[in-house]
């Protein structure tokens, strides 16, 4: 079975969107962040390559929410079954921060 990780800035990510949300006073999106991300993730157990290939062997996936989304940038390490996500992001955010 494969496993799913998350990088620490993974996880300041997804807190980030959880802020940003509740800022916006969308407590209930704010709520159904995470689920949306961690359900959406749960397709690269399956399907590891399902992901486009960007550079330097990641891989991006796309998280869908409504009208936009979330793009999970993500690697597939087959000799240890794992799936390492690294950053997330807003479709509408311009690539990923500290990366």
């Amino acid at each position: 079975m494969i496993t799913l990780s998350f990088s620490a800035g993974a996880f300041a990510d997804i807190e980030r969107f959880v802020d940003f949300l509740l800022e916006r006073d969308d407590p209930k999106g704010a709520a159904a962040t995470q689920e949306i991300i961690f359900n959406g993730v749960e397709i690269l157990r399956r399907h590891p390559y399902i992901g486009r290939k960007i550079e330097g062997g990641f891989r991006e996936l796309i998280i869908s929410r409504g009208r936009t989304g979330y793009l999970a940038l993500y690697e597939f390490l087959p000799a240890r079954s794992e799936i390492l996500i690294h950053k997330l992001r807003h479709q509408l955010e311009g690539g990923y921060s500290d990366w």
